[in-house]
């Protein structure tokens, strides 16, 4: 059965909580214990309310017999079997248990150090040599990065020679993957080299753009689209901005769009990991899916 509506652990963010609507993930998150935010959609706490209220009596009968059962186990001596059951919280569940109807990871996939999985949009992304899983990056939208970090050209933090980030596109965005993808590509550009979310302009702000590729391509055996842009900055060397857009495999499928940020210059990495990954990328579950009519992504320049 499908859980109720409510907050469990972010399967990209495991330090943090996300809301479950019930049938799939939305973007609402916070940390364990904090506030319910107030942007939170109505519809998802107006669902949630009912099975709420039956949740919690089933959670007071069970905080009942739970107490009878400590006192019976106090009474007759420590060590029983039926003790040791009857504290355990009822309401706890394993951290990486994910609710029941969004896609879990194989054990194979989840286990996999050369695999990250996305379980919101429903997909894996292969791990090229000198990248990891995002480690103290604040866009939670961050699935991978390359090693390390070095000083922004502009003086101005640290900055890191290439990640890839992956998100739900919204209602309000375009429908078509060609769209989606054209729509994204500005902003993309904008988040990686014109300024961060904290007002810092880390690359002196995007001079120039030029398009260096784009088209249709076959993404975990769905129709998708990709813009690439070669972006020259005031300091450093720039770099490299893909979009990708393609359809879910799970929910609503709704559609899903990759970001690509390779720095140019000796010590970025090399732009084929764009093609690498982006070839790579499977549904959950599903490691022969991929390829097939488009899928090129021609050559990289």
């Amino acid at each position: 059965m499908t859980p109720p509506p409510g907050w469990y652990p972010d399967p990209n963010a495991p330090q943090l909580e996300r809301w479950w609507d019930g049938s799939a993930w939305t973007e609402h998150r916070r940390a364990p214990g904090a506030p319910v935010p107030s942007a939170a959609p109505d519809r998802a706490f107006g669902r949630a309310k009912a099975i709420a209220l039956v949740a919690a009596g089933a959670v007071l009968v069970a905080a009942i017999v739970t107490g009878a059962l400590v006192l019976r186990a106090d009474h007759e001596g420590a060590g029983s079997t039926e003790s040791d059951a009857a504290t355990t919280p009822a309401t706890s569940a394993p951290e990486s248990a994910a609710p029941s109807g969004t896609p879990s990871p194989s054990g194979t996939f989840a286990d996999d150090p050369a695999v990250v999985v996305d379980q919101l949009n429903g997909i894996t992304l292969p791990l090229p040599d000198g990248w990891e899983r995002p480690r103290y990056v604040a866009d939670e939208d961050v699935v991978m990065t390359t090693d390390g970090t070095y000083d922004c050209p502009a003086g101005v933090g640290l900055c890191r020679h290439g990640l890839v980030s992956t998100r739900t596109a919204t209602a309000t965005e375009g429908t078509s993957p060609e769209a989606l993808a054209k729509e994204d590509i500005p902003d993309a550009a904008d988040a990686a080299y014109e300024e961060n979310t904290l007002g810092e302009r880390p690359f002196g702000g995007i001079e120039s753009h030029r398009l260096v590729a784009s088209g249709q391509i076959a993404v975990a055996g769905r129709a998708g689209y990709y813009v690439r842009w070669r972006v020259t900055t005031a300091k450093g060397s720039g770099g490299y901005v893909q979009s990708l857009a393609f359809p879910s495999t799970v929910g609503t499928e709704a559609p899903v769009v990759v970001r690509f940020v390779f720095d140019a210059g000796p010590d970025g990495p090399a732009l084929s990991g764009m093609d690498e990954i982006t070839r790579g990328i499977r549904p959950v579950g599903d490691a022969d899916t991929g390829g097939g009519v488009g899928s090129s992504l021609g050559p990289s320049s």
